[in-house]
């Protein structure tokens, strides 16, 4: 695993729109890498290797995967925002899983049109 970063920017909170987000899933090298987590987007182009068109992880790009993480699956049809019927288990991945990344990449901004169902717990 690795370790926490101590050169982090300071969290952005510019909105963007799920559609926006989808610009930004690694298909176009031009642009960066983003993961959205409970509507937190983390800026993970660094590690592109991993979240690369391609790649492993690429299935969490350009959207909000919180459901995905939580559940810790790569199925595709996993990877949406609403995580309101996750169990507690599940639940405490997904928040361990954003806190991973909220101590390893950039916050660049925050989705605004996620429907209030994914909002349920925080």
């Amino acid at each position: 695993m690795q370790p926490a970063k101590t050169d982090l920017e300071p969290p952005k909170d510019d909105p963007f729109t799920l559609e926006q987000l989808k610009e930004f899933d690694g298909s176009d090298p031009s642009k960066p890498i983003y993961v959205s987590i409970k509507g937190t987007i983390f800026d993970v182009t660094r590690k592109v290797d991993t979240y690369g068109k391609g790649k492993a992880y690429n299935l969490f790009c350009g959207k909000d995967a919180s459901r995905a993480l939580g559940m810790s699956s790569l199925k595709d049809e996993d990877a949406v925002p609403d995580y309101s019927t996750l169990s507690e288990a599940d639940l405490k991945t997904l928040n361990d899983w954003h806190s991973f990344f909220s101590q390893r990449y950039n916050i660049v901004g925050k989705v605004v049109d996620i429907p209030p169902f994914a909002n349920t717990s925080s």
